[in-house]
């Protein structure tokens, strides 16, 4: 980890995508730690689609910058796009989906 923000690998992942599918129509893709944690935060995840960057440059937020700061967590709580669950206790493995329409 190159910053110290907070997030987990799950939001880390759903932000890197958010870069790689920006601007795309009808694209969904999420990260989610099946515990409902993702490293430590209360997220368990969170999950992007083709106007996820867009929108949120819209708010003066840059994805970008976020992403070199290993903050994903501070992008999507001023963006959107928290999955969170709670605790789910269970811990089988990382879910990594995607969606096109």
């Amino acid at each position: 980890m190159r910053g110290r923000g907070r997030g987990g690998r799950a939001q880390e992942f759903a932000l890197a995508a958010a870069l790689e599918i920006a601007g795309l129509p009808k694209v969904w893709i999420a990260g989610i730690g099946t515990d409902g944690t993702d490293g430590p935060t209360d997220a368990a995840g969170a999950i992007v689609d083709g106007e996820t960057v867009a929108s949120a440059r819209r708010k003066g937020l840059e994805p970008a910058q976020y992403l070199r700061r290993n903050d994903s967590y501070s992008f999507f709580e001023r963006a959107g796009g928290h999955i969170v669950t709670g605790p789910t206790g269970t811990n089988v493995n990382d879910l990594y989906v995607m969606i096109v329409k």
